[in-house]
Parts: C-alpha cells; structure tokens; sequence
C-alpha cells in the first residue's frame, strides 16, 4: 500500500503561483499512476491533472490546460503540481491520488490511495 501527504498549500492573489508536493511511502512508487483533484465547498472532487508511471504522460482538465504542470520524481517518491497564472475559481482542497492499475483516469473510483488534502485559496 501507499501512503501520500500533499504539502505547499496556501493563500495567493489572482495571477500569482503555487507548487504543490505529493510525498509517497511507497517502496514501489513507480507502479502507480499519479493524479491531482480538487474539490471546492459545494462541489464535486474534480480531475486536474495526471501522469504515467514513469512521468512520460500526461493529461489536463481543459480549465487548468497551459496554467498547470503536473510532473514526478520516482527517485523521490514526489509527485509536484506547477499552478500559474491562478483564478479564483481555482480555489479548493487539492488531493493527491494513485491508481495501481491504470492512467488518466478521471473519476475518483479508478484511484485506491488518496492523500488528506492541502487548501489553496486564490483571492482577487
């Protein structure tokens, strides 16, 4: 099993940046495929990015495209998430999530891990 911890949350002006970080306990981290979601007060948990096993792939939800950078370190055991350019509604509690059997996916029921969250809020 995994565990994961997701860490540099905060609070950020409109049009700033924020990194986040994924630490796994994992002995085995490249057998899992990485994902960051994210769910505001309200709302549905929501896919934001994903990547390969071995980093090669990746994917984007439409409203983050060209603003996030999803990327992973196996040696490290990290998986990080760039934010650019932030919005407001980019506002949430960010999740790490780790799927053993496949990528990309974007419904929470294809992950078995999932960290406890980190709370970035974007004010304007």
């Amino acid at each position: 099993q995994v565990q994961l911890v997701e860490s540099g949350g905060g609070l950020v002006q409109a049009g700033g940046s924020l990194r986040l970080s994924c630490a796994a306990s994992a002995r085995t981290f490249s057998n899992y495929a990485m994902s960051w979601f994210r769910q505001a007060p309200g709302k549905e948990r929501e896919f934001v990015a994903a990547i390969s096993w071995g980093g090669s792939n990746t994917n984007y939800a439409d409203s983050v495209k060209g603003r996030f950078t999803i990327s992973r370190d196996n040696a490290k055991n990290t998986v990080d998430l760039q934010m650019n350019s932030l919005k407001a509604e980019d506002t949430a509690v960010y999740y790490c999530a780790a799927s053993a059997s496949s990528w990309g996916g974007r419904a929470v029921r294809q992950y078995n891990y999932w960290g406890q969250g980190t709370q970035v809020t974007v004010s304007s």
